[in-house]
């Protein structure tokens, strides 16, 4: 009973240098872990910020130019690597060349900071005209199921292009420049340039307008409508801030009632 009763604080001591090492063991282990959660998290902050700067981007639409292809309310995701950026690599990968017909994102040529979504309508070399509405392309009739009209008034410049005269509308750079590439009628498109238009012919402040679409400006092409919400252009771009809370909060509390669920994740085309 004594040889047992003598052991019992040996014992005791020794599970407290257990726990003791136990807990040593511990600390440094919950510290790594912290430091593997760290890089965890910069790395995917690292690989979400080179996703959006070089390979895809989201843009809302704010305006009907692109209706009935695009409408006011979609969110798209654009691809910016199919077209490449001008370099040697270039040819190394699988990029292809701006085609007419191809639905662009690019910086607006008289605001950089803005950005717009056309359709390519006329590429370096072309000779383009509108004649009653209807576009021609090196003298033949472009076929275009995605046009749409909304008004049957006419505008002589609006729907036959070009025009020599000062329309309301048209910036001044634009008018004077167009002047010097119009021959028999027709505009003749440089190089590094695109003629780019609306799909929404009647309602589209487009080339026809403001010029050309440098080469440089164009970030990509439209992917996929990753979300698209019913919605006006006044509810995309609130004045004030309590405007801004106020439909924020309405899309939070009615998510399900205003999105168009047979838009979302549509191909754009």
């Amino acid at each position: 009973m004594e040889l047992t009763n003598s052991q019992e604080p040996v014992r005791a001591q020794g599970l407290q240098q257990a726990a003791g090492q136990a807990t040593d063991r511990v600390r440094p282990a919950s510290g790594v872990d912290v430091i593997g959660s760290v890089q965890s998290l910069l790395g995917t902050i690292v690989i979400a910020v080179f996703v959006i700067t070089f390979i895809v981007q989201a843009f809302q639409i704010p305006s009907p130019s692109m209706e009935d292809t695009l409408l006011v309310g979609d969110y798209l995701l654009v691809n910016k690597l199919c077209y490449g950026g001008g370099s040697v690599g270039d040819y190394f990968m699988p990029y292809r060349n701006i085609q007419r017909g191809d639905i662009i994102v690019f910086h607006y040529p008289v605001s950089p900071a803005q950005h717009f979504v056309k359709r390519v309508i006329g590429v370096p070399g072309d000779h383009l005209k509108l004649v009653n509405k209807q576009v021609w392309v090196n003298g033949v009739p472009l076929k275009e199921p995605y046009a749409h009209f909304t008004k049957a008034d006419s505008d002589l410049f609006r729907d036959d292009f070009p025009r020599l005269d000062l329309p309301q509308g048209v910036t001044p750079e634009w008018w004077l420049q167009m002047r010097k590439l119009v021959e028999d009628g027709q505009l003749i498109v440089p190089e590094g340039s695109y003629f780019a238009m609306g799909d929404n012919r009647d309602d589209s402040y487009d080339s026809r307008y403001w010029g050309f679409v440098p080469r440089e400006n164009i970030i990509g092409r439209p992917l996929l409508i990753y979300w698209s919400v019913q919605s006006t252009e006044g509810d995309l771009s609130p004045s004030s801030v309590s405007d801004k809370l106020y439909h924020f909060a309405y899309g939070l509390t009615h998510l399900f009632q205003i999105t168009r669920w047979h838009r979302t994740l549509r191909l754009v085309r």
